[in-house]
This record gives C-alpha cells, structure tokens and sequence, in this order.
C-alpha cells in the first residue's frame, strides 16, 4: 500500500515541478489531501489546467479535500441511518 501512495505522490511531485512550483509545495498537498485517489486528483487538475499561481493549486486542493470530507460524512452519515433502521425494525 505504500508503494501506491508514493507513486501517487511522485506523480502530483513531477506534475506541480513541471510547470515551476517546488516539490516541496507539492509534497505538502500530497500530505493534506490524505489518499491516492485524492492526490490522483489533484494531479490530473495540474496537468489539465496547468495553473499559473500557488494559490490556484492551494484553492484546488482545499476543495479536493472537502468534496473527501462531504463524502466521509456522507457515508457516515448513511451507516448511522441504516444501524438506526436496523435496530427499529428488529424490535417490531
């Protein structure tokens, strides 16, 4: 597993360093954004839109890594409801 998340981030690395922003910002989103398929993502924006200023790519990674958390609360949220559903309908 950690091989995956080193070549996610040596992938974001070589993208963000490839059109003049420094591995070390790029190491720091890899760190932030938390999963392969997060980072992944983030790398796929650079190489598409192949932004211009770091705060293009920090304001992209920050909602990167909201849509990640809607989503855990998300399923949370349906794991709650469904325990709850399940103990409700037991009783019955």
């Amino acid at each position: 597993m950690n091989q995956v998340w080193s070549d996610a981030r040596n992938r974001l690395v070589d993208a963000v360093t490839s059109i003049g922003f420094s591995a070390e910002l790029a190491d720091l989103m890899a760190r932030q954004l938390g999963s392969p398929k997060a980072i992944d993502r983030m790398t796929s924006y650079v190489r598409q839109v192949r932004p211009k200023s770091e705060e293009m790519l920090v304001d992209e990674m920050l909602t990167i890594c909201a849509e990640v958390d809607a989503w855990k609360q998300k399923k949370a949220s349906e794991a709650a409801q469904a325990s709850y559903n399940a103990r409700l309908f037991s009783r019955r």
